[in-house]
């Protein structure tokens, strides 16, 4: 099952995605990882992308579906895939639209993970992390046992700065502006399912299921 999964900051996409592997034998692509890679292992798309990274542009979309598509050949790919961050523009979807096209493979669903705002704001500004060994906690959802520090070495937990406020609505402003015309863009096709990101992560993947199943119903 070839998918598309949305979903702003905080929404859980990073969970899942993991299910939906384990379900339906469908990895997470992240363009981010997938160019991050390429780049360490000098193929040649990496080896087109580094001077572009090392400068701080946004690599050509033209590079990233090439990188994609490069992606998808691998043996894990075969039963499926869940593309996670691309496309960003309608005029990515119609390129990833093409390249599916020239590899006889087409998108089954687009899934958007729906959170309301607030409730995103509360999950990633309640973070708090180990600066010494990574754990990461939540102040309401998974506190540490002693307040403030970590339980595995005792550090003090810090506030990522991505987690502070200003920085997290402003990053849920900008998503919403990219996502926004391709949802319209996938919804047109017929393809687009809205899921309730709110409620545990069981209940979140019993809608994906259900949004899923309702293509063969």
């Amino acid at each position: 099952m070839d998918l598309i999964l949305f979903g702003p900051p905080g929404a859980g996409k990073g969970t899942q995605a993991q299910r939906l592997l384990e379900a339906y034998r469908a990895p997470q692509i992240s363009t981010g990882d997938i160019l991050r890679q390429a780049v360490k292992d000098g193929t040649p798309l990496g080896q087109r992308a580094r001077p572009i990274m090392e400068s701080g542009q946004l690599v050509p979309d033209a590079l990233v579906i090439d990188i994609v598509q490069e992606r998808l050949r691998q043996p894990d790919c075969a039963g499926g895939f869940v593309l996670d961050g691309f496309p960003r523009t309608v005029a990515q979807a119609q390129a990833l639209d093409r390249m599916l096209a020239s590899l006889g493979r087409h998108l089954d669903r687009v899934l958007s993970l729906e959170v309301p705002l607030e409730v995103l704001v509360k999950r990633l500004t309640g973070r708090r992390s180990c600066p010494t060994c990574g754990r990461v906690y939540h102040l309401t959802e998974a506190p540490p046992r002693a307040p403030g520090a970590c339980d595995a070495c005792g550090t003090a937990l810090v506030q990522r700065p991505d987690d502070a406020e200003e920085v997290v609505r402003e990053r849920q402003a900008t998503y919403r502006r990219q996502t926004e015309p391709v949802k319209a863009y996938y919804a047109a096709q017929g393809l687009l399912r809205e899921v309730d990101g709110t409620g545990t992560p069981d209940q979140v993947f019993g809608r994906i299921r259900a949004a899923l199943d309702k293509k063969t119903a």
